[in-house]
């Protein structure tokens, strides 16, 4: 049992999950006065496909980078060694036709094709992504970049469904009554997690470099060094805080508590001392570039529960 919580990614599913219960929480929270529409079962179907579509894209994943597996992480294998190979191409199968069934009947119940096109969507970008997408420049750490994106605006577009009417507004129809939530500290979340996840992939892809070799994919590390991959990665996790004195600048954007903003600045600081440090001595900063993406997502998922 273990080996297979290991093989879908135990952890990240856990991430989604929390994501999207943090994103209904947040917004209940931040809007005790408002009459918010909200159906328990639905958005559980939804969080539950979301789930399985990713346990499935982990499954395929670990299937077509079996070989590099070998060479990078060889302590960490599961398929062949607890598993074999042809399960994870039936599992991949059987989780996404489950998934977007789901879809189709949330789809339906909500009277909107968005949640089949979205599963649509991520089923598709996580089968090229496995089969040939990681090993093209660049694409293949985007792609990931955007999934954890996705999970965030798919959560808040469930509820624009459910309470932003498209009807012309009558006092006496309740079909067309509309709730208008803010959203943007949420969609700032997520576009923070997409340049969180892209820089990880980066600094993945520079720790992984012998088994890329062994493929021959064509990863930023190996087209332009491992030095300044890390750097670019560096650079990038520096954007949420510029982001965040844009926004602020232009649209009088906050944070809408004070342990939020604590936890971003505090987290806007690691990423900044940890680019410092990679400056000064970067063989001993190489070394906890990673782990800092163990303290980040955490602690962005803490500001929508308090």
């Amino acid at each position: 049992m273990i080996p297979f919580l290991k093989l879908i990614r135990i952890k990240n599913l856990l991430v989604i999950f929390f994501t999207m219960v943090g994103v209904a929480y947040h917004l209940k929270k931040m809007n005790p006065y408002e009459v918010i529409d909200f159906n328990a079962l639905h958005y559980g179907l939804l969080i539950f496909s979301t789930l399985i579509i990713a346990a499935a894209g982990h499954l395929i994943n670990d299937y077509f980078d079996l070989k590099a597996d070998r060479i990078n992480k060889p302590e960490e294998l599961v398929l062949t060694k607890y598993l074999q190979k042809r399960w994870a191409i039936l599992g991949h199968w059987l989780l996404n036709f489950l998934a977007f069934g789901i879809a189709v009947y949330l789809s339906w119940a909500n009277h909107t094709l968005l949640f089949v096109f979205i599963h649509l969507v991520s089923i598709n970008l996580l089968w090229f992504y496995s089969v040939s997408w990681k090993r093209k420049l660049l694409l293949g750490s985007v792609v990931l970049a955007v999934l954890p994106a996705l999970v965030v605006f798919l959560s808040t577009w469930y509820f624009q469904i459910l309470n932003e009417s498209d009807q012309a507004f009558s006092p006496y129809q309740e079909a067309s009554w509309s709730t208008y939530l803010n959203y943007h500290y949420i969609q700032f979340l997520g576009i923070c997690a997409f340049l969180v996840t892209l820089s990880r992939e980066i600094l993945k892809d520079v720790h992984d470099m012998p088994g890329d070799e062994l493929l021959n994919a064509n990863t930023i590390p190996r087209k332009i060094g491992a030095k300044k991959a890390t750097w670019l990665a560096l650079i990038t996790l520096q954007f949420p805080a510029f982001l965040f004195v844009v926004l602020k600048l232009v649209c009088a954007f906050d944070i809408p508590t004070t342990f939020g903003s604590v936890c971003l600045g505090l987290l806007a600081l690691l990423f900044l001392s940890q680019m410092i440090w990679f400056a000064l001595q970067p063989e001993k900063a190489n070394k906890w570039l990673l782990f800092q993406f163990k303290i980040a997502i955490p602690l962005g998922l803490l500001t929508l529960f308090l």
